[in-house]
């Protein structure tokens, strides 16, 4: 039995319970094809409320320690060892930060899209699907949006059926979703919300190419989806200079 959770703000607690969860998971005390317990457990065990958990779980699915089945349950796919390239949340700090990696993300998320247009499954194309309606169910709730967010990316990287590309994003972690690090408290006012209904059409569009098995209209649409996340950061970091 873990100790109840300090009180804290809901943000904190759910980073928190992904320590709690993800140290269990490191420690083998909870194993690959080990599926979690229910979110009334964990909410019992932890003293949270049901959307910490939700959302320690989503960030647990970014970070591609676990996978959500659809009216099964949350299962465990491993300790998330990956390559040893890693890029630290210090990495994140600042705007300049943020591009730099944007740019890494173009170079390997465009060929991805491709790859992923020529060697999709219909059960990726059905993961993929998933995580988008999360995305705008998310987005249109007002909620954070970061973890389904980074879950289509990690499909879409699967999706290549080459395991480096799958480990590497993995490695990388839901952080690489720019908001996360530098707008984690934003509000939906309703510029925000136009903003991130351009950016879900943005997903449609690379989710469209792959499904139609396009790998030129795939690698399109993911460089201009992460070119144009990477000029909006500039045009902020301009404003600012």
């Amino acid at each position: 039995m873990h100790a109840p959770l300090a009180r804290r703000r809901p943000r904190t607690l759910a980073l928190e319970l992904v320590d709690s969860l993800g140290n269990r998971i490191r420690a083998g005390q909870l194993q690959a094809g080990d599926k979690l317990p229910t979110e009334a457990a964990i909410m019992e065990e932890f003293e949270v409320s049901r959307t910490v958990v939700r959302e320690a779980i989503s960030k647990l699915q970014a970070a591609g320690l676990v996978e959500t089945r659809h009216g099964i349950g949350t299962f465990v796919l491993g300790p998330g060892d990956g390559p040893s390239f890693k890029i630290t949340p210090e990495q994140f700090s600042t705007l300049q930060d943020v591009i730099a990696v944007l740019e890494l993300r173009i170079g390997l998320e465009t060929e991805a899209a491709g790859l992923a247009a020529q060697r999709r499954t219909a059960d990726n194309l059905a993961v993929m699907r998933r995580a988008l309606d999360a995305v705008i169910a998310a987005v249109e709730a007002g909620e954070d949006s970061v973890g389904p967010d980074f879950q289509f990316h990690l499909e879409v990287a699967r999706a290549t059926q080459n395991s480096h590309f799958t480990e590497l994003f993995s490695t990388l972690g839901a952080q690489i979703i720019p908001r996360a690090r530098l707008e984690p408290g934003a509000g939906m006012d309703q510029e925000r919300l136009a903003y991130m209904r351009r950016v879900n059409a943005e997903h449609e569009s690379i989710f469209d190419a792959i499904s139609g098995q396009d790998a030129d209209a795939a690698r399109a649409a993911m460089r201009t989806h992460l070119s144009n996340s990477r000029e909006r950061r500039r045009r902020a970091q301009a404003q600012t200079a």
